[in-house]
Protein backbone atom coordinates (compact mmCIF):
# COMPACT_ATOMS: atom_id res chain seq x y z
CA UNK A 1 0.00 0.00 0.00
CA UNK A 2 1.81 2.89 -0.54
CA UNK A 3 4.52 1.58 -1.86
CA UNK A 4 3.30 -0.20 1.42
CA UNK A 5 2.18 -2.91 1.75
CA UNK A 6 4.55 -14.91 1.47
CA UNK A 7 6.50 -15.49 3.62
CA UNK A 8 9.35 -17.16 1.17
CA UNK A 9 6.80 -18.38 -0.20
CA UNK A 10 7.10 -17.09 3.23
CA UNK A 11 10.19 -16.13 5.02
CA UNK A 12 12.34 -15.46 1.98
CA UNK A 13 10.47 -12.24 1.71
CA UNK A 14 11.59 -11.14 5.12
CA UNK A 15 14.77 -9.19 5.24
CA UNK A 16 17.32 -9.34 7.95
CA UNK A 17 20.58 -7.59 7.88
CA UNK A 18 23.66 -9.70 8.38
CA UNK A 19 24.27 -10.47 11.99
CA UNK A 20 26.05 -7.41 13.12
CA UNK A 21 27.92 -7.01 16.30
CA UNK A 22 25.62 -6.81 19.30
CA UNK A 23 25.09 -3.35 20.59
CA UNK A 24 26.98 -2.90 23.80
CA UNK A 25 24.50 -0.35 25.08
CA UNK A 26 21.35 1.41 24.00
CA UNK A 27 20.08 4.92 24.73
CA UNK A 28 17.94 5.31 27.86
CA UNK A 29 14.89 7.49 27.18
CA UNK A 30 14.10 7.79 30.85
CA UNK A 31 10.60 6.38 30.84
CA UNK A 32 9.14 9.09 28.59
CA UNK A 33 5.82 8.46 26.84
CA UNK A 34 5.98 7.87 23.07
CA UNK A 35 2.75 7.95 21.09
CA UNK A 36 2.70 5.30 18.35
CA UNK A 37 -0.07 5.31 15.75
CA UNK A 38 -1.13 2.38 13.57
CA UNK A 39 -4.08 1.13 11.55
CA UNK A 40 -4.79 -2.40 12.87
CA UNK A 41 -5.69 -3.56 9.35
CA UNK A 42 -2.57 -5.34 8.19
CA UNK A 43 -2.24 -8.87 9.58
CA UNK A 44 -0.04 -10.26 10.88
CA UNK A 45 1.85 -6.99 11.38
CA UNK A 46 -0.98 -5.37 13.32
CA UNK A 47 -4.65 -6.31 13.58
CA UNK A 48 -7.45 -6.86 16.05
CA UNK A 49 -7.59 -10.41 17.37
CA UNK A 50 -11.15 -11.62 16.58
CA UNK A 51 -11.12 -13.77 19.70
CA UNK A 52 -9.92 -11.29 22.29
CA UNK A 53 -10.64 -7.97 20.59
CA UNK A 54 -7.11 -6.88 21.42
CA UNK A 55 -4.71 -5.27 18.97
CA UNK A 56 -1.84 -7.66 18.35
CA UNK A 57 0.80 -8.53 15.74
CA UNK A 58 4.45 -8.52 14.71
CA UNK A 59 4.82 -4.74 14.87
CA UNK A 60 3.24 -4.53 18.33
CA UNK A 61 5.68 -7.13 19.65
CA UNK A 62 8.62 -5.41 17.98
CA UNK A 63 7.65 -1.93 19.20
CA UNK A 64 7.02 -3.19 22.73
CA UNK A 65 10.49 -4.75 22.76
CA UNK A 66 12.05 -1.55 21.38
CA UNK A 67 10.29 0.42 24.13
CA UNK A 68 11.56 -2.00 26.77
CA UNK A 69 15.15 -1.78 25.58
CA UNK A 70 15.08 2.01 25.23
CA UNK A 71 13.10 2.54 28.45
CA UNK A 72 10.09 4.41 27.09
CA UNK A 73 6.37 3.94 27.65
CA UNK A 74 4.24 3.31 24.54
CA UNK A 75 0.84 4.90 24.09
CA UNK A 76 -0.88 3.31 21.07
CA UNK A 77 -3.44 5.18 18.99
CA UNK A 78 -5.30 4.28 15.83
CA UNK A 79 -5.96 6.10 12.56
CA UNK A 80 -6.55 5.35 8.90
CA UNK A 81 -3.68 4.80 6.50
CA UNK A 82 -4.52 7.78 4.33
CA UNK A 83 -4.22 10.14 7.31
CA UNK A 84 -1.19 8.58 8.95
CA UNK A 85 1.81 10.06 7.15
CA UNK A 86 0.44 13.62 7.27
CA UNK A 87 -0.54 13.24 10.93
CA UNK A 88 2.93 12.03 11.88
CA UNK A 89 4.47 14.78 9.75
CA UNK A 90 2.36 17.32 11.68
CA UNK A 91 3.62 15.96 14.99
CA UNK A 92 0.31 14.50 16.16
CA UNK A 93 2.11 11.22 16.85
CA UNK A 94 5.74 10.36 17.62
CA UNK A 95 5.94 7.18 15.53
CA UNK A 96 3.80 5.55 12.80
CA UNK A 97 3.82 1.83 12.07
CA UNK A 98 1.74 -0.09 9.54
CA UNK A 99 4.08 -1.78 7.09
CA UNK A 100 5.06 1.56 5.57
CA UNK A 101 7.28 1.29 2.51
CA UNK A 102 10.37 3.47 2.61
CA UNK A 103 10.10 5.85 -0.37
CA UNK A 104 12.00 8.98 -1.32
CA UNK A 105 8.86 11.09 -1.81
CA UNK A 106 7.64 10.20 1.68
CA UNK A 107 11.00 11.26 3.08
CA UNK A 108 10.00 14.80 2.15
CA UNK A 109 7.37 14.66 4.90
CA UNK A 110 8.66 12.21 7.49
CA UNK A 111 11.86 10.56 8.64
CA UNK A 112 12.14 6.78 8.35
CA UNK A 113 13.81 4.26 10.59
CA UNK A 114 16.22 1.76 9.14
CA UNK A 115 14.34 -1.08 7.37
CA UNK A 116 13.02 -3.75 9.68
CA UNK A 117 11.45 -5.99 7.02
CA UNK A 118 11.41 -6.55 3.25
CA UNK A 119 8.37 -7.76 1.38
CA UNK A 120 7.04 -8.14 -2.15
CA UNK A 121 3.58 -7.53 -3.61
CA UNK A 122 1.39 -10.42 -4.64
CA UNK A 123 -1.98 -10.79 -6.36
CA UNK A 124 -4.66 -11.82 -3.84
CA UNK A 125 -7.77 -13.30 -5.50
CA UNK A 126 -10.79 -15.41 -4.59
CA UNK A 127 -10.07 -19.10 -4.12
CA UNK A 128 -12.21 -20.11 -7.11
CA UNK A 129 -10.68 -17.57 -9.51
CA UNK A 130 -9.80 -19.24 -12.86
CA UNK A 131 -10.05 -16.35 -15.36
CA UNK A 132 -6.47 -15.14 -14.86
CA UNK A 133 -3.28 -16.45 -13.31
CA UNK A 134 -0.87 -13.51 -13.44
CA UNK A 135 -0.61 -9.78 -14.07
CA UNK A 136 -0.55 -10.13 -17.86
CA UNK A 137 -3.69 -12.27 -18.07
CA UNK A 138 -5.48 -9.99 -15.60
CA UNK A 139 -4.57 -6.96 -17.70
CA UNK A 140 -6.12 -8.67 -20.71
CA UNK A 141 -9.34 -9.30 -18.77
CA UNK A 142 -11.21 -6.19 -19.84
CA UNK A 143 -13.81 -6.26 -17.08
CA UNK A 144 -11.55 -7.27 -14.18
CA UNK A 145 -11.52 -4.80 -11.26
CA UNK A 146 -8.76 -4.04 -8.76
CA UNK A 147 -9.48 -2.80 -5.25
CA UNK A 148 -6.90 -0.38 -3.81
CA UNK A 149 -6.40 2.51 -1.44
CA UNK A 150 -5.41 5.74 -3.22
CA UNK A 151 -1.76 6.71 -2.91
CA UNK A 152 -0.59 3.28 -1.84
CA UNK A 153 1.96 0.93 -3.37
CA UNK A 154 -0.74 -1.47 -4.59
CA UNK A 155 -2.50 1.45 -6.30
CA UNK A 156 0.60 2.49 -8.24
CA UNK A 157 1.57 -1.11 -8.99
CA UNK A 158 -1.93 -1.69 -10.38
CA UNK A 159 -1.67 1.41 -12.56
CA UNK A 160 1.85 1.02 -13.87
CA UNK A 161 2.64 -2.72 -13.71
CA UNK A 162 -0.75 -4.30 -14.48
CA UNK A 163 -2.91 -1.77 -16.30
CA UNK A 164 -2.13 1.04 -18.74
CA UNK A 165 -0.46 3.76 -16.68
CA UNK A 166 -3.67 5.76 -16.38
CA UNK A 167 -4.22 6.66 -12.71
CA UNK A 168 -7.88 7.38 -13.53
CA UNK A 169 -8.44 3.93 -15.03
CA UNK A 170 -12.00 2.92 -14.05
CA UNK A 171 -10.83 -0.64 -13.47
CA UNK A 172 -9.37 0.54 -10.16
CA UNK A 173 -11.96 0.87 -7.39
CA UNK A 174 -10.82 2.97 -4.46
CA UNK A 175 -11.45 2.17 -0.81
CA UNK A 176 -10.58 3.96 2.40
CA UNK A 177 -8.99 1.00 4.16
CA UNK A 178 -7.05 -2.07 3.12
CA UNK A 179 -9.53 -4.26 4.99
CA UNK A 180 -12.33 -2.83 2.84
CA UNK A 181 -10.50 -3.84 -0.34
CA UNK A 182 -10.24 -7.43 0.90
CA UNK A 183 -13.90 -7.45 1.90
CA UNK A 184 -14.82 -6.19 -1.58
CA UNK A 185 -12.75 -9.00 -3.06
CA UNK A 186 -14.55 -11.59 -0.94
CA UNK A 187 -17.98 -10.30 -1.95
CA UNK A 188 -17.11 -10.13 -5.67
CA UNK A 189 -17.18 -6.34 -5.97
CA UNK A 190 -13.57 -6.44 -7.21
CA UNK A 191 -11.49 -9.28 -8.63
CA UNK A 192 -8.00 -8.55 -7.37
CA UNK A 193 -6.22 -6.92 -4.44
CA UNK A 194 -2.50 -6.32 -4.38
CA UNK A 195 -0.75 -6.75 -1.09
CA UNK A 196 2.64 -7.74 0.21
CA UNK A 197 3.49 -11.27 1.11
CA UNK A 198 2.97 -10.65 4.80
CA UNK A 199 -0.66 -9.63 4.63
CA UNK A 200 -1.37 -12.04 1.78
CA UNK A 201 -0.35 -15.00 3.88
CA UNK A 202 -2.41 -13.77 6.80
CA UNK A 203 -5.57 -13.37 4.75
CA UNK A 204 -5.12 -16.64 2.82
CA UNK A 205 -4.48 -18.63 6.00
CA UNK A 206 -7.64 -17.29 7.62
CA UNK A 207 -9.90 -17.68 4.57
CA UNK A 208 -10.55 -21.46 4.63
CA UNK A 209 -9.84 -21.62 0.90
CA UNK A 210 -11.79 -18.47 0.09
CA UNK A 211 -8.66 -16.59 -1.01
CA UNK A 212 -5.42 -17.51 -2.76
CA UNK A 213 -2.34 -15.88 -4.29
CA UNK A 214 -1.57 -16.08 -8.02
CA UNK A 215 1.27 -14.90 -10.23
CA UNK A 216 4.81 -13.78 -9.52
CA UNK A 217 5.84 -11.06 -7.04
CA UNK A 218 5.46 -7.58 -8.52
CA UNK A 219 7.97 -5.59 -6.56
CA UNK A 220 10.20 -5.36 -3.52
CA UNK A 221 9.52 -3.05 -0.59
CA UNK A 222 11.41 -2.23 2.58
CA UNK A 223 9.27 -1.33 5.60
CA UNK A 224 10.24 1.27 8.17
CA UNK A 225 8.73 3.16 11.10
CA UNK A 226 8.02 6.85 10.44
CA UNK A 227 8.72 9.91 12.60
CA UNK A 228 8.16 13.66 12.34
CA UNK A 229 11.05 15.32 10.50
CA UNK A 230 14.03 15.84 12.78
CA UNK A 231 12.73 13.50 15.50
CA UNK A 232 15.29 12.63 18.15
CA UNK A 233 13.73 9.16 18.35
CA UNK A 234 15.14 7.99 15.01
CA UNK A 235 18.67 7.21 16.19
CA UNK A 236 17.62 5.36 19.37
CA UNK A 237 15.02 3.30 17.47
CA UNK A 238 17.58 2.46 14.78
CA UNK A 239 19.98 1.31 17.50
CA UNK A 240 17.24 -0.88 18.97
CA UNK A 241 16.37 -2.31 15.52
CA UNK A 242 20.03 -3.26 15.03
CA UNK A 243 20.03 -4.88 18.47
CA UNK A 244 16.86 -6.87 17.73
CA UNK A 245 18.27 -8.09 14.41
CA UNK A 246 21.60 -9.03 15.96
CA UNK A 247 20.30 -11.08 18.88
CA UNK A 248 17.70 -13.03 16.87
CA UNK A 249 14.60 -11.33 18.27
CA UNK A 250 13.27 -10.49 14.81
CA UNK A 251 13.86 -14.12 13.75
CA UNK A 252 11.76 -15.25 16.70
CA UNK A 253 8.99 -12.78 15.84
CA UNK A 254 8.96 -13.98 12.22
CA UNK A 255 8.61 -17.57 13.37
CA UNK A 256 5.84 -16.61 15.79
CA UNK A 257 3.75 -14.54 13.36
CA UNK A 258 4.58 -15.95 9.90
CA UNK A 259 4.98 -19.66 10.66
CA UNK A 260 3.35 -20.56 13.98
CA UNK A 261 0.41 -18.15 14.19
CA UNK A 262 -2.71 -19.31 12.36
CA UNK A 263 -5.11 -16.58 11.50
CA UNK A 264 -8.69 -17.34 12.46
CA UNK A 265 -7.79 -20.36 14.59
Amino acid sequence: MFFRRTVLAGLTAVMFSPLAAFATSLPDLGGKTVVVVTENAYPPLQFVDPKSGKAIGWEYDAMNEIAKRLNFKVEYQNTSWDAMIQAVSDGQYNIGMTGITIKDDRKQKVDFSDPYMRSQQFMLVRGDEKRFTDAKSFGALSDGLIGAQPGTSPFYTAVYEILDGNEQNPRIKLFETFGATVQALKTGDVDLVLTDSVAAKGYVDSSNGGLKVVGEPLGTEDFGFIFPKGSDLVAPVNAAIADLKADGTFDALNKKWFLDYKMGQ
